[in-house]
């Protein structure tokens, strides 16, 4: 009986910059590593953060708290609580900036574009690639669905060495699919333009996908069943992402853009915008599942993924579901009984009290964590198995935070200790399935998180004594 061999990264290929990556397929458990290919399961890290943070006494709550939708990763991640970034203050400023800087860097900012050093993905990405990434991998991408900006560090979370963007943030999920899987290279007339606008980066494969899923595919039965799903799947996320309308049927579909303002445009004055829940949501999940589909194609290994900016200002409106249960009903501008930006759920956090109920706030918290667990239930998800029989979520390194403890802004030392952070277990170098109170410095959870990875590098002053933190190692 013939055995068919291909390579773990072998991709359908057509015009320009277009490479449309392969699931794992069952043929590659057979197939003989070239020399560039000597990895099962590439070394990877993301940077997950999330906008306003966590309240430290709402933390304690674990999984009985707003932390709940975490509850079915909790044996894929370790939560850390009582991590101090108080380092990271900035004087004349607050934990909007401050905090979100030094979310995976440790470190205050260097102005308003540049953040005080490198952040942990990089420093991974560097020392394990120091010759650069095999072809078709991606150096970085950064991507989220947030709508404040000012400050590059309210929604940019992945640097280099020198504090400056790893890679140009991706915020329009039709911009993500063009990083993701390519672009075709046309001449600029307006005639190519507009033939670009209408075709399906799909269409410049079709060949090999008929290959590939034909009657003479070097596949089985079951892998050219998963090419085709996998396809089909890159199909959807493109309809998604560029909202396909026809107004003749006949002809080729039309790509518009995302419903929501992106840019200088969404929130040009810091006032915060009304959005609901529903048009939030569909937005950050195609988002998410284009950066998960980049993951499984091994199309991208570091970078980072924003829910919401440090400092976030949105009016959201529409019923809060969870597991098909009504949780809450969202009206910020009407129950804080405001306009502009003091109508906003920015308001809830500085209104923190652990006296009270703060209802509103725990429902906006347990709504983030619904979302980042959307994302990360993709990387855990069966077709996210590796070759050592763990999924992706369980071979990375994903490090998730924010940028304060609590949202009230008189008390810097309070606003910045207590900074929520949880990671994945990164092939078993990490403590998973834990809550644990670390009471340590955000700079020594980083640099233990580097040794664990094998980075030699550290960082924080040259001259600062480095405690790790060892309970977190597994």
């Amino acid at each position: 009986m013939k055995t068919h061999e291909i390579s773990r990264r072998l991709a359908l290929k057509g015009l320009g910059s277009i490479t449309i990556g392969l699931p794992f397929l069952e043929e590659m458990d057979r197939m003989q590593l070239r020399a560039s290919e000597t990895e099962t399961v590439p070394e990877r890290a993301f940077n997950l953060f999330f906008g306003l943070g966590i309240p430290a006494p709402l933390q304690k709550e674990g999984f009985d708290g707003v932390l709940e939708p975490l509850r079915p990763l909790r044996d894929q991640l370790l939560i850390l609580r009582q991590v101090d970034q108080v380092r990271c203050d900035e004087s004349g400023i607050n934990a909007h900036f401050d905090g979100a800087s030094g979310a995976f860097t440790a470190e205050p900012p260097q102005g308003e574009a540049k953040a005080g050093g490198p952040s942990v993905d990089q420093l991974v990405r560097q020392h394990h690639y120091p010759q650069g990434q095999p072809a078709g991998v991606a150096p970085t991408v950064v991507a989220g669905t947030f709508f404040r900006r000012s400050r590059v560090s309210r929604y940019v979370h992945s640097y280099r060495e020198d504090g400056t963007v790893a890679a140009t943030v991706q915020e329009r999920p039709r911009d993500l699919f063009d990083r993701v899987f390519g672009a075709i290279q046309l001449s600029g007339t307006h005639d190519a333009r507009q033939t670009h606008l209408k075709r399906s980066v799909l269409d410049s494969v079709v060949e090999q996908y008929r290959f590939y899923t034909g009657a003479r595919s070097p596949l089985g039965k079951t892998s050219r069943a998963k090419v085709q799903d996998h396809l089909d799947r890159i199909r959807e996320f493109e309809q998604r992402a560029f909202s396909e309308t026809r107004v003749d049927e006949a002809a080729p579909a039309r790509p518009t853009p995302s419903p929501l303002l992106h840019g200088g445009l969404a929130d040009p004055g810091g006032e915060g915008i009304d959005i609901t829940l529903e048009a939030l949501s569909s937005e950050w999940r195609l988002m998410a599942d284009l950066y998960a589909t980049a993951i499984r194609m091994d199309k991208v290994r570091f970078g980072s993924l924003t829910f919401l900016a440090a400092g976030e200002r949105i009016r959201l409106t529409g019923d809060y579901l969870y597991q098909g249960e009504k949780r809450y009903t969202f009206d910020d501008a009407r129950r804080l009984n405001a306009g502009g930006s003091q109508g906003c759920s920015h308001e809830w956090w500085h209104q923190f009290n652990e006296k009270k109920g703060n209802e509103a706030l725990r429902a906006h918290a347990h709504m983030k964590m619904r979302e980042l667990a959307y994302f990360l239930k993709q990387l855990a998800a069966p077709d996210s198995t590796e070759t050592n029989g763990k999924s992706i979520l369980e071979n990375s390194l994903i490090t998730i935070s924010t940028e304060s403890g609590d949202g009230r802004h008189n008390d810097v030392k309070r606003e910045l200790s207590g900074v929520f952070h949880a990671v994945t277990g990164a092939r078993g170098r990490f403590r998973t399935g834990q809550i644990m109170d670390v009471g340590a410095e955000g700079l020594d959870v980083y640099n233990t998180l580097l040794s664990g990875m094998g980075v030699t590098k550290r960082m924080g002053p040259e001259d600062r004594e480095h405690t790790p933190v060892d309970a977190i190692r597994a």
